[in-house]
């Protein structure tokens, strides 16, 4: 797929053609993919040009803009996949044409071994035709395989070997390199593929004449030698059998999803969750990074001394050996792990394949990533930076969802996971509180520009933040940490210290963030929570940017049920006694709220009157709420820009709804205005622990000033209707998520087709960022379930009350 990079867009590396993926089975054994394909001359200078002529107050320069589907001039390619089974693959690519004249079509279903011999740690493995139309494939490992190509095809053969010549001007180590396909079949260079048949990639070349309105179909087939020899593939392998298969494996997934996407759903919104799952499965890819042998290759010996400061990223990561299937957050713009977005993604992939969604969330604190400090490693190309602690919550997710599948939880899961987030907790307690007051750092923790500066730098002045978000983050994780503690205790008496560990934890927290000399985060007259610098005098400045930031401290609520009391009382009585004890220091403890009607009790950083006062805040359609969403950034900041002057340099931060205009984080990505899907689901999340406690007793306007009261409850699954919106239909026909794109809005060929950005406008709901980060933006899925669940099944929606 083309794009552009960061240097080339006016917002950052963005992707240039559309693709949609349709459908999955967990299993893979159904799949489909939809890629819209120009019939002209790809406009790839103009896309260049153009883009980097514009500002970034512009919108960006798109396909559909070029003109290059006027008419309906493309294809629509469809590309199926099917199992006859684990070993026997059928793909299925079926073109159509849209347009008004005939055109034509080259299509090339290509197989091809990556490349793990250049580097000489493996043999060569080989591909070479044993007749007209089949291609035997024999690796070391993978055994013997057959290809399995439509009569009217032309086999062409080559190495899967970089062009030096052409890119480095250096000598190619073989004579037919890998891109010898294209230059047989654009530029007609009949000498750039093997004539003896025979190489590392082989493309199956199909030339089409597509008459307007009418289609086109290639077939393959990929059959393990084990399974033609157990008789497990036909012995036609593109016969009648072939379309049985393909049926079959259609009908298998539509009976799959009648389970998971509730009946009463409606067509629409059914769609959206089933596209947002195919996407979740599609957007699974092999991650290989051996940072030892990529540090000596890069000439760092991670043993000596210095490496560390060699200048080479994650030197001191040299332990991680990445060789995994990874749910990627985006398979173009993000081809690569982040640990707060994995962790999210396995929330709503547990909805199609708990397994998978487990083994997603263990695979990080596995001795081949985690860090023997306990750091869990950021993203590639910095592991020592911090995401926001979500594992906790996750894996309590994860485990309450299986529990409603299987009728219990994988207990066994949930306390490997327990014992490895211990070291990643002590990480944290130890090298992102530098003071030992509760009051931690962490760095842009995966919101990149929401700060005034980029938080992960060193501050201008050489001071040090305490982040509003970093010690709600960690009160959050405590409080992940003493439920999955009280839940191991069911089987285990031995977790009742751990699970006491966590509950001081979490109010040595809160008592750090109301101070008994004046609160230093939350700003009284504004009601609302701030970063605050401190500087080397000790002098100290609120950074008043109205943001997430301030509202995550409200989200850091859990509800402890009154039978875990009951089985436990040293529980109570450890939590009693510290708060008698330390109550005349510092008063807040004495404030803490007593048990509800029903016994619960609460642990949360903000009491009732500070908790109405944010509330007040976030439901402002003014500030916050947005008619999708809660946004990044208060709406205030429109008018009332935060402008910062430290050490001659200002700083300033605007409400920016869509695209930023700071190249902060490559500009490619804006957490200034813009409503974004994790930060809403942990809104949502936090809503739904605070309603359990509080009941009909705590209302709120919803809208502010609207007079419309509501419970937390009620509150929360407004929230989620208005991001819900953003993929529906609305009563004009229109899908907010499309913007101003007509061609999406009204044509029959498009306006069915979805794309989950990164994130979406804070005014309209269109979609922003990466086109196809369905990773995070898949949870839009579990708002449906939600909205459908009834009864005991509400508890598998992301709101659940007890994760």
């Amino acid at each position: 797929m083309f794009g552009l990079t960061n240097g080339q867009g006016n917002h950052g590396e963005d992707a240039k053609e559309y693709w949609f993926y349709l459908d999955s089975t967990p299993t893979h054994s159904h799949m489909k993919l939809l890629y819209k394909y120009p019939q002209g001359e790809f406009p790839y200078l103009d896309l260049v040009a153009t883009n980097g002529r514009r500002s970034q107050d512009e919108f960006e320069y798109e396909l559909l803009d070029t003109g290059i589907f006027d008419e309906d001039r493309y294809f629509d390619v469809f590309v199926e996949y099917a199992k006859a089974a684990p070993d026997d693959i059928l793909v299925e690519v079926t073109a159509h044409n849209r347009g008004p004249e005939p055109a034509s079509l080259c299509l090339l279903p290509t197989l091809w071994f990556r490349n793990t011999w250049a580097a000489g740690r493996a043999d060569p493995p080989s591909l070479e035709q044993a007749d007209s139309v089949t291609v035997r494939a024999s690796h070391l490992e993978l055994g013997e395989w057959l290809l399995s190509c439509d009569e009217s095809a032309e086999l062409l053969f080559c190495e899967n070997e970089t062009n030096n010549k052409r890119l480095f001007g250096a000598p190619n180590v073989a004579a037919f390199v890998k891109d010898g396909i294209n230059d047989y079949v654009v530029g007609g260079a009949t000498d750039a593929v093997n004539p003896a048949h025979r190489g590392t990639k082989v493309a199956a070349l199909h030339r089409c004449e597509i008459e307007p309105g009418a289609s086109a179909r290639v077939r393959v087939r990929l059959t393990s030698g084990s399974a033609r020899s157990k008789g497990k593939s036909s012995a036609k392998p593109l016969g009648a059998g072939f379309d049985r298969v393909i049926g079959a494996r259609r009908k298998e997934a539509d009976e799959f999803y009648a389970t998971v996407i509730d009946a009463s759903l409606g067509e629409d919104a059914a769609n959206v969750m089933r596209q947002a799952l195919a996407g979740m499965l599609w957007s699974k890819q092999y991650f290989g990074y051996d940072v030892h042998t990529w540090l000596r290759e890069h000439g760092v010996n991670p043993w000596a001394m210095h490496a560390p400061s060699s200048g080479v990223r994650n030197a001191s990561w040299f332990h991680l050996n990445a060789d995994d299937v990874i749910s990627m957050p985006d398979k173009w713009e993000y081809p690569w792990f982040a640990a707060w977005d994995l962790a999210t993604q396995t929330v709503p992939l547990s909805l199609v394949d708990v397994d998978f969604a487990k083994g997603q969330l263990e695979l990080f604190l596995t001795d081949r990533y985690l860090h023997p400090n306990g750091q869990i490693p950021a993203y590639e190309w910095n592991f020592s930076d911090v995401n926001p602690p979500l594992h906790g919550w996750a894996a309590l997710y994860l485990y309450e969802r299986e529990r409603a599948i299987r009728g219990e939880g994988d207990v066994a899961f949930l306390e490997r996971v327990f014992q490895r987030l211990l070291a990643n907790f002590t990480w944290w307690v130890n090298r992102k509180d530098p003071d030992g007051r509760n009051l931690f750092q962490g760095g842009f923790l995966g919101l990149d520009n929401i700060g005034v500066f980029d938080r992960s730098a060193p501050l201008p002045g050489g001071g040090t933040l305490e982040q509003a978000d970093g010690t709600a983050w960690m009160a959050f994780f405590s409080a992940a940490m003493l439920q999955i503690a009280l839940e191991l205790t069911r089987r285990d008496l031995a977790y009742e210290n751990m699970a006491t560990k966590f509950a001081l934890h979490f109010v040595w927290i809160a008592a750090a963030m109301n101070p008994p000399d004046g609160d230093e985060l939350w700003d009284e007259e504004d009601g609302f929570y701030y970063d605050v610098m401190r500087m080397p005098d000790g002098t100290t400045q609120q950074l008043r940017v109205r943001s997430l930031v301030g509202l995550l401290p409200m989200c850091a609520a859990s509800v402890i049920e009154p039978e875990m009391f009951e089985r436990l009382p040293g529980l109570l009585e450890q939590w009693e006694h510290f708060v008698a004890r330390y109550q005349d220091s510092i008063p807040a403890l004495a404030q803490r709220p007593g048990p509800s009607v029903g016994g619960q009790r609460l642990a949360s950083l903000v009491g009732e009157q500070r908790l109405r006062r944010i509330l007040a805040i976030m439901l402002d359609e003014s500030e916050f709420l947005g008619p999708h969403g809660i946004r990044a950034i208060s709406r205030y900041h429109a008018e009332h820009p935060y402008i910062f002057d430290i050490a001659g340099q200002e700083f300033r931060v605007d409400y920016e709804p869509a695209e930023s205009h700071t190249g902060m984080f490559g500009g490619n990505s804006n957490w200034r205005g813009p409503v974004w899907f994790p930060m809403n689901m942990v809104i949502i999340r936090g809503l739904m622990q605070l309603h359990q406690y509080y009941g009909d007793n705590l209302k709120v306007e919803c809208p502010t000033g609207s007079g419309n009261e509501m419970n937390l409850s009620e509150v929360a699954s407004e929230i989620g209707r208005r991001l819900a919106a953003i993929f529906t239909r609305g009563e004009d026909g229109h899908r907010p998520v499309f913007g101003g794109i007509e061609r999406f809005q009204s044509d029959p060929q498009w306006r069915e087709l979805l794309q989950f950005h990164e994130y979406f406008h804070g005014d309209n709901g269109a979609g922003l960022g990466a086109s196809h980060q369905t990773g995070w933006t898949g949870l839009v899925a579990l708002l449906f379930t939600h909205a459908t669940a009834a009864g005991a099944e509400s508890k598998l929606g992301i709101m659940n009350a007890a994760t």
